[in-house]
């Protein structure tokens, strides 16, 4: 019984794992194997051997006679196959042990390799994420500063100014040119009556050839008469280089009260009085600026166009602006009139001057400062009455007489004109000429009164009195009234 017994613990202790783990096998084979036994329990009268899964043996066995418990097995003795099921059964058992575990513990680590490359992945994804949408930030942010700086660049001082100067009219406004245009000027249709005005007068001298280039500023009511034409310039050239001066006084450039060296091959006769001073005296370029404009000094514009780089930096400059017809080709003077411009030209430069296109505020200022002291007064100033004010450069040589400035009435309202007539040598009747037709306009803008709405253009901070008409003109040249005969070799080329 003891042995029988030992054998059949075994068997009870092993037999839940190999139903376990050969679960399909055992219902298949271990029916036959049971019945045969069961059939003899009875008779052998075997101890009943019972053992739990937690290895909590049940009570004693119970004798015989009694009734059997259903949880028991016995093994008759007769029973002899039970150790080699006990030999066969370990080597099983152990392999399929050893595979469980295998089993068990080989997806874990699988598992847990999965995860930590999806964990490896994740913050290489989201680095380079971050990474993309830094790179997107930053060039929004470079693209941002780029503009702020190139506004607020003084080389590009014109460029704020755009938004203010297309607001030239109260009426429809058209699509602003570049700011460095002079183009932009903005023209909405022609006046007939001043028009016809000024035809009747240029049909009244026939040997006089004008070319006339009248706009109200508020309105863009305009008069072009022969106005595209390429004419010799004469000392209106000087208008182009002043402003010029200021741009490059905005940019920094150029210093106000920098000193320039007059040069021997830079002094020439005509108007003006620095080539009374010896070769080497120092001017402050303010001062250089303002001769070359009051007085119309041919030595002071030659200093400042070397100042500006040359004769042909300073075209550059003009053709970067949009004008054709405006160039310097010879140094001042220039009685052969080679240095041309044309009446739109200049009336689109002082449109735009006054409009503070080109140049700075301040500049525009200076600029119109200079020009209200110019001392020859007796071409566009001489049709005005009394209360109008004029900033104005004329031209004077043998075969052009000349005068373009910016005109405000009593009333507010501020009109261009460029008057330029071709004549015979130095006829003098081209004075009397500019003058009507000076008047006409000024009687044609002085009815209309100004529009209100325009506020970029109209008179500048009036830190300065402009010069002042005392008393009115007639429209008509007075009786008898003889204009001087200039010879040009003496008024250019006086004996030295």
């Amino acid at each position: 019984m003891s042995e029988s017994g030992d054998k059949l613990r075994n068997f009870s202790q092993r037999q839940p794992v190999t139903r376990r783990q050969r679960s399909h096998k055992v219902s298949k084979g271990e029916p036959k194997k049971v019945k045969v036994p069961n059939q003899q329990r009875a008779a052998t009268g075997a101890a009943v051997v019972t053992r739990l899964d937690n290895n909590n043996i049940l009570p004693p066995p119970i004798a015989l006679g009694t009734r059997k418990s259903k949880q028991g097995l016995m093994m008759p003795t007769v029973v002899k196959p039970i150790p080699t099921a006990t030999r066969q059964m370990p080597t099983p058992s152990r392999n399929v042990k050893v595979k469980t575990v295998r089993v068990q513990r080989q997806p874990l680590p699988k598992m847990g390799r999965r995860v930590s490359k999806k964990t490896r992945l994740k913050p290489m994804a989201r680095a380079i994420l971050y990474a993309i949408r830094l790179l997107i930030v930053g060039v929004g942010i470079g693209a941002i500063v780029g503009t702020v700086l190139s506004v607020l660049d003084p080389a590009n001082h014109t460029t704020p100014t755009t938004s203010t100067t297309s607001n030239n009219s109260g009426q429809v406004q058209p699509k602003p040119a570049p700011t460095n245009s002079a183009a932009g000027l903005y023209l909405s249709q022609e006046i007939p009556t001043l028009k016809n005005a000024v035809q009747e007068l240029a049909a009244a001298n026939p040997n006089l050839t004008p070319g006339v280039f009248l706009v109200d500023l508020d309105t863009g009511g305009y008069v072009n008469i022969n106005a595209d034409n390429s004419l010799p310039a004469a000392s209106t050239i000087k208008v182009p280089v002043l402003i010029a001066f200021f741009q490059d006084v905005d940019t920094g450039k150029i210093r106000l009260d920098e000193m320039l060296t007059m040069q021997k091959e830079m002094m020439v006769g005509g108007s003006g009085n620095l080539q009374s001073n010896p070769a080497g005296t120092q001017y402050s370029a303010l001062e250089v600026a303002t001769k070359m404009i009051t007085v119309s000094d041919n030595t002071a514009t030659n200093m400042l166009i070397a100042r500006l780089g040359g004769i042909e930096a300073v075209n550059q400059r003009f053709q970067s602006w949009g004008l054709t017809s405006t160039a310097i080709r010879n140094p001042l003077p220039d009685l052969q009139g080679t240095n041309t411009t044309s009446p739109k030209e200049l009336g689109n430069l002082l449109s735009m001057v006054s409009q503070g296109k080109l140049v700075s505020m301040r500049s525009r200022d200076q600029i119109l400062d200079i020009m209200r002291r110019t001392e020859r007064n007796h071409l566009l100033p001489s049709g005005l009455d009394q209360g109008a004010r004029i900033y104005h450069k004329t031209g004077d040589i043998g075969t052009v007489l000349a005068d373009a400035g910016i005109i405000d009435t009593p009333t507010g309202k501020r009109y261009i004109a460029a008057v330029m007539v071709q004549r015979p040598n130095n006829d003098p009747r081209a004075e009397k000429l500019i003058s009507s037709i000076s008047r006409a306009a000024y009687q044609e803008f002085s009815q209309s009164p100004p529009t209100p709405s325009n506020t970029t253009s109209s008179i500048p901070p009036t830190s300065y009195q402009s010069p002042i008409i005392n008393a009115p003109v007639s429209s008509t040249p007075i009786s008898g009234y003889q204009p001087p005969v200039v010879n040009p070799q003496q008024q250019y080329y006086p004996p030295r």
